[in-house]
C-alpha cells in the first residue's frame, strides 16, 4: 500500500509541474475520474474540487495519467525482472525508481532484458569476459599476446583471432548497453543528426509526387510534421531511402566514437592496445549504436510528426463540429449532380424529412425550367426557407440555378447556402443512414444530410466517422488507434459544450453526452418512441439502465426544451437546482420570470448562496446560466457569397479579391473554399503582416474571409491566395510557396512552427 501511495504522489507531482497548478488540484481531479467522472463533467461542474481547471487542461491531464501510470507499471515489471536475477543493486535501483520517462527506463533495463544469446554471451560462456576487461583496463597489454593464455579448442576457440573477436563483442555489448553513454549519444544525434532521403533507382517516374525529397537533408530536431510524414510516405512507398547520418569532426573522425572512446578512457597513446580498443569502438558505433539511434529517432520523429498531424485534425474538427448552425428552419437540400441528376431532399425545423425528389437541370438532359418549377412548388408547399447546396460536382452550376429560383420567385424569401458535403456519401450508404431513413434511396440520403448539417452541423457530423469529414494533415499515415481516440474525446467535449435536446436528439448525438454509451442513447430514443416527449430531466431516471451515477453525469447536458421545470432547459446541474430556489426566495421573482433578466440577477451577490457543496465558482455559473439559459456557444449564423462569374481556374486571375470559407488548416497555411471545384492556399507567410507561427493564430475551419488570388497554375490544379489584401510587395507564386513546405530546406529554409520540433519534444520529454 506505502509502495502504491508513493506512485501515487510522485504521479500527481509530475503532473502538477507539467500544467503548473497545485497538487491538490490533480489530486482531486484524478480521484474523480478513477470514480467515473467524464472530462466535461469535471470540467463544468466540479471547479471547487479542480481549483477550475478547463476542458483543455483536464483532457492533458486525463492522457498523462495514463502515460505515467504505465510507467510506474513499466516500473515495477523491470525492478521484479532484475531482482529475480539477483543483479539489483542499490544504486541500479535509485536509477530505475527516478527514471521519468519511458526511454530511460528501457535503456538501464537493456543490459538485464532476457534476450536470445548473443555472440558476446557465447564469447563470456567461453570466459572470454576477463581478457575484454583486461584489455580495456590496461592498454599497455599486447592483445595477441594476451589473447594466447585464453585459447581453448574444447571451448571453440583455437586461435588468438577467435579470443580477440569474442573479447570485442564482450566490449561492443558493454558500450551499447550502458545507458549513460546511450543517453549521450542520443542527445548529440539529435542535435546535430541530418536526415536525408534520396530517391530509389529506377522510382522516378512511379514516385514523381514525391520529387522535392529526391535530394533532400535537414536537420533532424527542425523537421516539421508535413514534412515528417511526407518523407515516411515515400518511404513506404519504396520510392524513397532515408538516412540519419552526423558529419565527422573537421579534423577528422566521427564524435560519436570520440564520445564512446572517452566515456571508456580509450584514445591514441601508440600504446600495445590503443589502435585494437579504437577499432572495438568503430565496431560498436557502427554495427550496434548507430542503427539503433536512427532507428529509435526515425521512431521518435513519427511519433511527434503524428502527434502533431493528429492534434491539427483534432483542432480543425473541433472548428467545424462548433460551426454557426442555420437553426430550426425548414431546410432544401440539394446534393448536386450531372448525369444522375440533383437530389433533392425537404426536412422540417426537426430535421424530419418532409419530401424528396430528383431533378436533372443539368447536362445531358438539360431540363432547367421545369427542375426550377419542381424547386419552387417544393418551397412553397412547405415553407422552406434555406436551400442547401453540397459543395461537390456540378456545385456552383447548381447553384446557379438557386440563385435563379430567388430571383424568379422572391415571394419564396428563400436563402441559399453551399455547404460541405464530405462525408454525406459515407453516412448515406452506412447502417445508421438505413435506421433513420428506411426504405429511401441511397443517394437522396446524402441530400438529407446536407440540409440537416446547414440546421445543425454537430448534430449531423456525429453520425459519420470524423476520419471521414476530410479536415486532417496525412490522417491515414498516423497511428490509427490514437486519431481515433483524440477525435472522440473532442466530438464528446463539442457536444457537452453545446448540450443536446433530449426530445429531438439522434441516438449518435445522445451517445456523446457525458456518461452516455451507445446502449444508453439508444435505450433514451426507444423510451421516447414508446412515452411521448420528455416533460422533465427527472423522467430520464426511468430509462432502463441509467442509473444514479449515469444521471448525475449526464443530466445537465440533456435539455428538455419545452417541459414543466423551466429551468430543465438550461445547463444548470439539477443537483445545483436547490440554490435556485434560494435565488428566487432572494428575488421574490417567479422562475419564470427570473430567467433572462440580467438586471434583476446582476444585482445579486454570488456569495450569498454559497453552500458546503457548492462554492463561488459554481453560484456565479448558475447565475450566468440564468441570464442566457441554453445560451449556445457557437458563432452565429452567416454565410459567404461566391462571386458570380468565376466558376473555374480559368475564370481566376491574379488580383482578384474573393470570398471564400476556411475548409482546412495545417502547419503551412490553410485551404480556402472559394467556389471553383478547388481549394486554393494561403500560405502561411500570407496569413498576416505579422509573423505567424501557427496557422490557427489567424484562420479556423469554417471563417469567412476575404483573399486576394496570387497566382494559378491550371495543369496542376493549384491557387496561390494571400489574406494580405492591402500589401503590394511582390509576393512567391502558390509553385514557390508549395516548393518551400517540401523542398531542400539546406538551400532555402521553410517556414515551420518550431513547435513541431523533435527537440522540443525531447526536450518537453526530459522536463515531465
Amino acid at each position: 500500500m506505502l509502495e502504491i501511495a508513493y506512485q501515487m504522489k510522485r504521479i500527481s507531482q509530475s503532473i502538477a509541474e507539467t500544467l503548473s497548478v497545485r497538487q491538490a488540484q490533480v489530486d482531486a481531479t484524478i480521484q474523480l475520474l478513477d470514480e467515473g467522472a467524464t472530462v466535461p463533467f469535471i470540467a463544468r461542474y466540479r471547479k471547487e474540487a479542480t481549483g477550475g481547471l478547463d476542458d483543455a487542461q483536464l483532457r492533458t491531464l486525463f492522457e498523462r495519467l495514463g502515460y505515467l501510470r504505465e510507467l510506474e507499471a513499466r516500473r515495477v515489471t523491470i525492478l521484479s525482472s532484475i531482482e529475480e536475477q539477483e543483479k539489483l543493486t542499490p544504486e541500479l535501483k535509485r536509477d530505475i525508481l527516478e527514471a521519468d520517462t519511458k526511454t530511460r527506463l528501457e535503456d538501464l533495463y537493456l543490459p538485464y532484458k532476457p534476450k536470445r544469446r548473443t555472440k558476446a554471451q557465447i564469447a563470456r560462456e567461453a570466459g572470454l569476459e576477463p581478457l575484454a576487461l583486461s584489455l580495456l583496463q590496461d592498454s599497455s597489454l599486447s592483445p595477441e599476446q594476451a589473447a594466447t593464455e585464453f585459447i581453448d579448442p574444447e571451448k571453440g576457440i583455437g586461435e588468438t583471432k577467435a579470443a580477440l573477436d569474442g573479447a570485442r563483442q564482450i566490449l561492443m555489448e558493454r558500450f551499447a548497453e550502458d545507458a549513460s553513454l546511450i543517453g549521450r549519444l542520443r542527445e548529440y544525434m539529435l542535435d546535430n543528426g541530418q536526415l536525408s532521403a534520396a530517391v530509389v533507382s529506377g522510382k522516378e517516374q512511379e514516385g514523381a509526387k514525391f520529387s522535392d525529397y529526391f535530394e533532400y537533408s535537414e536537420a533532424i530536431s527542425k523537421i516539421p510534421s508535413h514534412r515528417a510524414l511526407a518523407l515516411f510516405r515515400g518511404r513506404n512507398e519504396g520510392v524513397l531511402s532515408l538516412t540519419l547520418s552526423v558529419a565527422e569532426n573537421p579534423g577528422g573522425g566521427h564524435p560519436c566514437e570520440g564520445m564512446i572512446s572517452k566515456a571508456n578512457a580509450i584514445r591514441q597513446q601508440s600504446r600495445a592496445a590503443d589502435n585494437w580498443l579504437l577499432e572495438t569502438v568503430r565496431w560498436a558505433w557502427r554495427v550496434k549504436i548507430s542503427l539503433h539511434l536512427e532507428l529509435e529517432l526515425l521512431s521518435a520523429l513519427r511519433e511527434r510528426a503524428e502527434e502533431e498531424a493528429i492534434r491539427v485534425f483534432a483542432s480543425n474538427l473541433h472548428d467545424l463540429l462548433l460551426a454557426a448552425p442555420a437553426g430550426p428552419r425548414i431546410t432544401i437540400g440539394l446534393d448536386p449532380g450531372l448525369r444522375t441528376g440533383v437530389k433533392v431532399a425537404v426536412v422540417d425545423s426537426t430535421g424530419k424529412v418532409l419530401e424528396t425528389d430528383t431533378i436533372y437541370p443539368h447536362v445531358p438532359q438539360r431540363k432547367w425550367d421545369h427542375s426550377m418549377t419542381r424547386l419552387a412548388a417544393l418551397a412553397q408547399r412547405h415553407g422552406a426557407e434555406l436551400v442547401a447546396i453540397g459543395n461537390g460536382t456540378a456545385s456552383r452550376e447548381t447553384d446557379k440555378l438557386a440563385a435563379e429560383l430567388m430571383q424568379r420567385h422572391p415571394e419564396l424569401k428563400l436563402q441559399k447556402l453551399m455547404v460541405s458535403e464530405a462525408g454525406a456519401s459515407v453516412y448515406s450508404a452506412s447502417a445508421l443512414a438505413s435506421q433513420e431513413l428506411p426504405g429511401m434511396d441511397v443517394s437522396l440520403r446524402g441530400a438529407v444530410s446536407i440540409a440537416r448539417r446547414l440546421q445543425d452541423p454537430l448534430a449531423e457530423l456525429v453520425k459519420i466517422d470524423p476520419k471521414s469529414i476530410g479536415v486532417g494533415q496525412y490522417q491515414h499515415d498516423v497511428n490509427q488507434g490514437r486519431l481515433v481516440r483524440s477525435l472522440e474525446a473532442v466530438v464528446e467535449d463539442c457536444v457537452n459544450a453545446v448540450g443536446v435536446d433530449v426530445n429531438t436528439a439522434s441516438a449518435p448525438l445522445l451517445a456523446q453526452v457525458s456518461g452516455l454509451s451507445n446502449t444508453l442513447a439508444q435505450n433514451i430514443v426507444s423510451f421516447r418512441d414508446e412515452h411521448g416527449a420528455f416533460d422533465s430531466r427527472k423522467i430520464l431516471k426511468q430509462v432502463p439502465r441509467l442509473g444514479p451515477k449515469t444521471y448525475e453525469q449526464a443530466a445537465g447536458f440533456m435539455h428538455v426544451m419545452n417541459g414543466s421545470n423551466p429551468l430543465d432547459r438550461s445547463s444548470v446541474h439539477p443537483e445545483s437546482y436547490p440554490i435556485v430556489k434560494k435565488i428566487i426566495a432572494e428575488t421574490g421573482c417567479r422562475i419564470e420570470n427570473l430567467l433572462g433578466n440580467r438586471d434583476e440577477l446582476k444585482a445579486l451577490q454570488p456569495a450569498n448562496f454559497i453552500t458546503e457543496k457548492f462554492g463561488l465558482p459554481t453560484v456565479v455559473d448558475i447565475i450566468s446560466e440564468l441570464e442566457k439559459p441554453g445560451r449556445d456557444p457557437r458563432p452565429d449564423f452567416k454565410t459567404a457569397s461566391f462571386k458570380e462569374g468565376v466558376e473555374s481556374l480559368q475564370d481566376l486571375k491574379p488580383e482578384m479579391i474573393l470570398e471564400g470559407v476556411i475548409t482546412n488548416v495545417t502547419n503551412f497555411g490553410a485551404f480556402v473554399d472559394i467556389g471553383v471545384h478547388q481549394d486554393g492556399l494561403v500560405h502561411i507567410s500570407n496569413l498576416s503582416n505579422k509573423f505567424v507561427k501557427d496557422p490557427r493564430e489567424v484562420v479556423k475551419a469554417g471563417d469567412l474571409v476575404k483573399v486576394k488570388v496570387l497566382d494559378v497554375d491550371i495543369p496542376r490544379r493549384r491557387i496561390g491566395l494571400t489574406l494580405r489584401l492591402d500589401d503590394k510587395a511582390e509576393r512567391k507564386p502558390a509553385a514557390k510557396q508549395r516548393q518551400e513546405m517540401t523542398h531542400k530546406p539546406h538551400k532555402k529554409p521553410a517556414q515551420a512552427p518550431m513547435g513541431n520540433s523533435l527537440a522540443a519534444a525531447f526536450a518537453k520529454a526530459r522536463k515531465d
